[in-house]
């Protein structure tokens, strides 16, 4: 696999999460693969030098925000006392546990057992599953592939945690009994496992330049940033974890120990800031040959250095976008690129990520449409009247939820679910106004989108607004003539 091959799965994995590799398929440079024991498995990006995203909080960098970030966590450590039955072993892969026995493990910890409390702990165990945290099938959970991200250093802290949690009080007696639950759950993971490969290795489309229509990949980031941990089977059994090729050994290697951590500070905090961050705090940022540097590091992954006057963060390379955008298109998806499966802030056209930094795919027509009424109202009409600077896709004035209403068809079930997905992926923020809801505004992954991601969406607003404008004509006769 050469290094344009290698830049397309990190950017179809950092879409789509962790995505299914067949027997024998190795993992590309700077994955590690989770090999199950039919010799299939899972491939995801390790961070460089083991250096995990807190390193932003040693740096007073604020990272992209996890809705109800407490709540989230305080599940994930449920789901983790549940799945990580001995202490002895690694945490990942696990036992699989009943979802009931989460709630029940969530319940205890915070001493609530009201129905509000209930419907927190399920949508935290639906954003930890679209982020590959944990993996949920019929109503069986297990700890997701990014728990193997854990580094063995903070293996005591874990089991510690899980010694502390409370147990919870169960019945002895139930409909079906957790051991059932769970017995059913490990036989029906052994009679899907399929015999043949998981996934056949497919070369990416190199060098296409397709790009998908009004389809937006900035970053939540879409880690954002949207990603599903698309077709999981919730299976049980030893596990392992492989390390993959170095990655940037070739590029930190001539530099000493302190350089090197800069290096690889600043490309932490350039993948996964909210905003762009100020040069002067990381030299990487500040000498041009140190960013030079970091900007091979980043292609490798294929991302690039976007720059705002004095400030930088990342976003998806337009050549590697466009390779993607076309793989999209012509429904290959994560499966084309060697079984790898990209969305974060700012990245390939029409995928999302997750809240946790999985992607849940391509954004459905519903998404798209409220996301272009947001838009409308918040960036293109407040800019006819002067109120916004040309360059700026972000805005302080908000949609209200009434206008996204009065000028949609959705269902309003269909519409908060479309809110919630863009939400969680970093396209939409949400405006509070004392004790009503403001509304929405372009969220933190348009910071991520490049010159030429910044005129193609000029270009679709253009034609969602006024399709019959002069400038509509003017935009799509130009691209008829490419």
């Amino acid at each position: 696999m050469d290094q344009r091959q290698a830049a397309v799965s990190h950017a179809l994995v950092r879409a789509h999460g962790p995505v299914r590799l067949g027997a024998g398929v190795l993992a590309a440079p700077g994955m590690i693969r989770l090999t199950r024991p039919d010799s299939t498995g899972d491939a995801l990006p390790v961070w460089p030098d083991g250096v995990t995203p807190s390193l932003l909080d040693e740096h007073q960098v604020a990272p992209v925000p996890v809705e109800r970030s407490g709540e989230t966590r305080r599940v994930l450590a449920a789901v983790l006392k549940c799945c990580w039955t001995d202490l002895s072993v690694d945490p990942w892969p696990g036992d699989p546990a009943p979802v009931e026995l989460v709630l029940d493990t969530y319940r205890e910890l915070i001493g609530r057992t009201d129905d509000l409390m209930r419907n927190w702990a399920r949508g935290a165990l639906r954003r930890l599953h679209d982020s590959a945290w944990v993996v949920m099938d019929d109503g069986v959970v297990l700890l997701g592939p990014r728990c193997a991200l854990w580094p063995v250093e903070a293996h005591a802290q874990l089991q510690e945690l899980v010694r502390r949690l409370p147990e919870p009080e169960r019945p002895e007696l139930t409909v079906v009994g957790d051991a059932d639950i769970v017995a059913a759950a490990r036989a029906g993971a052994e009679s899907s496992r399929p015999s043949g490969p998981a996934v056949a290795v497919a070369e990416p489309l190199a060098g296409s330049e397709a790009v998908a229509g009004a389809e937006i990949f900035p970053s939540a980031e879409v880690e954002a940033g949207a990603e599903v941990f698309a077709g999981a089977e919730v299976e049980a059994g030893a596990g392992r974890v492989e390390g993959g090729a170095a990655e940037f050994d070739d590029l930190l290697g001539g530099y000493d120990e302190r350089r090197r951590a800069e290096m690889v500070a600043a490309f932490m905090v350039v993948e996964h800031a909210a905003e762009p961050v100020q040069e002067v705090r990381f030299a990487a940022l500040r000498d041009p040959a140190l960013r030079r540097t970091l900007g091979e590091m980043l292609a490798r992954r294929g991302r690039t250095l976007i720059q705002h006057r004095d400030r930088w963060i990342s976003g998806y390379d337009d050549g590697v976008a466009a390779t993607v955008g076309a793989l999209h298109a012509a429904g290959l998806g994560a499966d084309a690129a060697g079984g790898l499966g990209a969305h974060d802030a700012g990245g390939p056209p029409g995928a999302v990520r997750g809240p946790l930094g999985a992607a849940r795919g391509p954004l459905g027509v519903s998404e798209r449409a409220v996301l272009t009424l947001v838009l409308v109202h918040s960036v293109a009409i407040p800019r006819a009247e002067g109120l916004l600077p040309e360059d700026s896709w972000l805005s302080p004035h908000p949609t209200p939820v009434e206008e996204l209403r009065r000028h949609t068809q959705l269902p309003i079930g269909e519409l908060e679910s479309a809110l919630r997905t863009l939400r969680h992926a970093g396209l939409l923020g949400q405006v509070k106004a004392g004790e009503e809801a403001g509304g929405y505004v372009p969220g933190p992954q348009f910071h991520r989108l490049t010159a030429a991601a910044r005129r193609r969406l000029q270009e679709e607003l253009i034609l969602a607004a006024g399709p019959n404008t002069p400038l509509a004509t003017a935009v799509l006769a130009r691209r008829s003539a490419k």
